[in-house]
């Protein structure tokens, strides 16, 4: 029986089979690069388009918070327009009573004005005193 694998022919063979070795394994880093970078394309295209989708919706979206912002900001200042003409009525109502019955509006006021006096006397008393 003769065999090839004598310790002469294996030492021969072994940087035949090294780059052999070699060659495979940069063979298939090379096929994993490609399936890498393939997926890596599909990927990045896969984000361009819910980009290119997100992007409309997006800027309706920020075109509908500025008419909101727009519109909030408009009530307020009608509101507040509605308020100062409403203060404005009411002054000229009391200042048109006063005038009418000027005696009735001093015993008002006094009055008032008595009841927060008694008010803070209370206030300061009962804060006076030590549990």
């Amino acid at each position: 029986m003769s065999t090839d694998n004598t310790p002469d022919t294996v030492g021969l063979d072994a940087p035949n089979l090294v780059d052999k070795a070699a060659d495979a394994a940069s063979g298939a880093i090379r096929s994993t690069q490609g399936v890498t970078n393939e997926a890596l394309d599909r990927l990045a295209g896969k984000v361009d388009g819910a980009r290119d989708q997100l992007k409309p919706a997006l800027d309706r979206l920020s075109k509908q918070a500025d008419a909101l912002k727009q519109r909030s900001i408009d009530a307020v200042r009608e509101r507040s327009a509605q308020l100062r003409d409403k203060a404005a009525v009411l002054s000229d109502t009391t200042a048109d009573r006063i005038r009418e019955e000027p005696l009735k509006a001093m015993l008002i006021a006094a009055a008032t004005g008595a009841a927060l006096m008694a008010l803070v006397v209370l206030i300061n008393r009962s804060s006076d005193r030590v549990y």
